[in-house]
């Protein structure tokens, strides 16, 4: 039986288009982009040439303005920790959600142990934060605003180019973690007015180890690694060519493709909300109702773990996630979750449902009548059920 993937989250597919360029790239044995030789020619132009079509991708002023990385998270701690370090002169203090990935979090937690302050706005019962209370927040001493753009774990897409509005105001930089939603669904950071995005190729069906940010011109931040003077000075170490390479052509089919997908994808989400609402009875549908990434869907199932939906699920060849991939070794409860007021209980029965363009109507169908058995067995199980029945 064919395995429906249900998990893009994690990791979209590769393209066969991206996959093939790899292998063609990896054949040519292309040459180091700093090296002053023939080879090096030909391997930077390559590499430009790559840029370029991350650039489009996002509608940047300039390719110069994209600096490649090893991953989102990568990218994340490079935009917060160097904007701070660079900034420490003005001020140390940061400004963010409490929903964010756990990579800005951490980054954060991290500048709190070398004396700066930071503040987390909460978020409402959709996940979306106020801007009157990030505007609230701000001092004399801010020097960043960082709040995502699409949440990973509800989907919740927040008023970016409002909360950009108010830090540009404030003469406070503004950074967001778009890793969800490049690719995904239109991030135009002219038109946002941002600062700075950090994002990743195998959101958009590019290969993991290879990443994005996105620095508007002007902004000053010191780079987290050092050594030679790649990526204009701003990233050290030898590129990633080949996996820049397959970011590149799957950022170029992302740009021509986005309209299609995202129709696709609206199509699905919708089949499999209506769905679910149909034929499984206590279930929560988390985050905004229309604010919302294109392709995915977050389940609360109420009286299961939902550990043991996806294991029950894995045994059908159904790949589904319980949170986000980066935490999902842990046995807590999701921050993001509780923030939303979701209880414990409910937290632990939820499910992170995400799609793509390679999905179709017949998996989604599949998905929720074997999900609809899966959970009707688990709660004949479940003493918490038994007992709301009673």
């Amino acid at each position: 039986m064919k395995v429906t993937n249900l998990d893009y989250i994690s990791a979209n597919p590769l393209l066969p288009e991206v996959r093939d360029a790899m292998i063609e790239a990896i054949k040519k044995d292309y040459g180091n982009p700093s090296s002053a030789h023939s080879l090096g020619d030909e391997a930077r132009n390559i590499l430009e040439k790559a840029r370029e079509r991350v650039a489009l991708l996002i509608n940047s002023p300039s390719p110069d303005d994209i600096v490649f990385t090893s991953s989102g998270t990568e990218s994340i701690n490079h935009a917060i920790k160097g904007v701070a370090f660079a900034n420490a002169k003005k001020g140390k203090h940061i400004i963010t959600s409490n929903i964010e990935h756990n990579s800005v979090l951490k980054s954060l937690r991290r500048l709190t142990k070398s004396g700066y302050r930071v503040t987390s706005v909460e978020v409402d019962k959709n996940g979306l934060v106020d801007p009157a209370n990030v505007h609230k927040a701000i001092t004399d001493q801010t020097i960043l605003i960082s709040i995502m753009h699409g949440n990973n774990e509800i989907g919740t897409i927040q008023p970016i180019k409002e909360l950009c509005c108010i830090a540009r105001e404030k003469n406070v930089l503004f950074h967001s973690d778009c890793v969800t939603s490049v690719g995904i669904m239109p991030v135009d950071v002219q038109e946002l007015g941002i600062d700075l995005i950090s994002f990743s190729a195998n959101q958009f069906n590019g290969p993991s180890g290879v990443g994005g940010l996105y620095i508007r011109k002007g902004v000053n931040l010191w780079p987290l690694i050092d050594g030679g003077g790649q990526e204009n000075g701003r990233r050290a170490g030898t590129e990633n060519l080949i996996g820049i390479i397959g970011m590149g052509v799957a950022a170029e089919f992302a740009h021509q493709e986005m309209q299609s997908r995202l129709s696709h994808m609206k199509k699905l989400k919708n089949r499999l909300i209506t769905g679910l609402k149909e034929k499984i009875d206590d279930i929560i549908i988390n985050g905004h109702p229309e604010l919302s990434l294109p392709n995915l869907v977050s389940l609360s199932v109420k009286y299961i773990e939902g550990e043991s939906i996806v294991l029950m699920l894995d045994e059908e060849k159904i790949i589904v996630s319980t949170r986000s991939a980066c935490a999902s070794g842990s046995l807590r409860a999701s921050h993001v979750l509780l923030s939303i007021d979701l209880d414990y209980a409910d937290a632990q029965g939820t499910l992170v449902i995400t799609f793509g363009k390679a999905t179709t109507e017949d998996e989604i169908d599949r998905f929720i009548n074997v999900l609809k058995n899966v959970v009707a067995t688990l709660r004949d199980m479940s003493p918490l059920y038994k007992k709301s029945n009673t």
